[in-house]
């Protein structure tokens, strides 16, 4: 779980889940208010659960899957990559470039 590195308080899951949809570059602290950064490692872990959605499609296709089952795949690819997220997360309190 994400550690704020401005008052050191550990977020929850639900607190991290809520905030990861935001589209802002900065993310609020929830026990500070002071804004913080998803850190350049963290920013690539995370990128690869967008990965896991055409990677179950491309199974669905090549292992002949029916479209209910795929889509049950697709699913619960979605509530697995929401349940991880939280987990990948490292803060900072300055902005890093992605390289």
């Amino acid at each position: 779980m994400p550690i704020c590195q401005n008052c050191y308080e550990q977020w929850n899951w639900k607190q991290t889940v809520k905030k990861m949809f935001t589209l802002a570059t900065g993310i609020q602290c929830p026990y500070c208010e002071k804004t913080q950064f998803l850190t350049t490692r963290s920013r690539k872990r995370s990128s690869i659960t967008v990965f896991i959605a055409p990677l179950v499609m491309l199974l669905g296709i090549l292992i002949n899957l029916s479209p209910v089952t795929t889509l049950m795949l697709l699913a619960a690819s979605f509530f697995a990559a929401i349940a991880v997220y939280p987990f990948l997360i490292e803060l900072t309190d300055e902005e890093e470039p992605l390289w």
